[in-house]
């Protein structure tokens, strides 16, 4: 299975952190972001998204609505265990959950940091291997086993270029 961690896009200030909306900045970078990852999911020849996971906080749904545009084949649905603070175990079983799904080639996780590089560091297993997710920044993950450790690493791109790197 394939999974890829995206950050939500850089997102306005706000009193209430949960209903924070993207700045147009965001959206540009998110939507440049979905039109490399294709590119690059195409040249890696890595399956295509079949399932968007989100945060229900209002940054989070707005990435999430903008990647799912940009493919039109993947399943949107928001997931409360990738909101900030939620424990690593949590997503875990979101993870194992996702890869006993047959149907679930391509999985995108969107969240928040330090969640999102958190769970890079624990599923590949090797702390500060890919530099901390900036807004709108990504990290494609191959998994054979939906444990802990046991990540291959495809490759992370973050904005404004989004050229991938491994």
């Amino acid at each position: 299975m394939i999974v890829t961690i995206w950050r939500h896009g850089t997102a306005e200030e706000g009193v209430n952190d949960r209903l924070r909306k993207l700045t147009s900045a965001g959206h540009e970078d998110v939507g440049v972001g979905c039109r490399q990852f294709q590119h690059a999911c195409k040249q890696g020849n890595i399956a295509p998204l079949t399932t968007i996971l989100h945060s229900p906080w209002v940054r989070t749904t707005q990435t999430a609505d903008i990647i799912a545009n940009a493919f039109r084949a993947a399943r949107i649905t928001p997931e409360t265990a990738l909101r900030p603070g939620s424990p690593l175990s949590a997503v875990d079983g979101v993870l194992s959950a996702l890869s006993a799904n047959t149907a679930v080639a391509h999985a995108v996780l969107v969240s928040h940091q330090p969640l999102v590089s958190q769970l890079v560091d624990h599923w590949l297993g090797d702390a500060g291997r890919v530099p901390s997710l900036p807004p709108g920044g990504l990290v494609t993950l191959s998994f054979d086993v939906a444990v802990p450790a046991c990540a291959t690493l495809l490759f992370w791109s973050f904005p404004p270029a989004y050229e991938a790197s491994v």
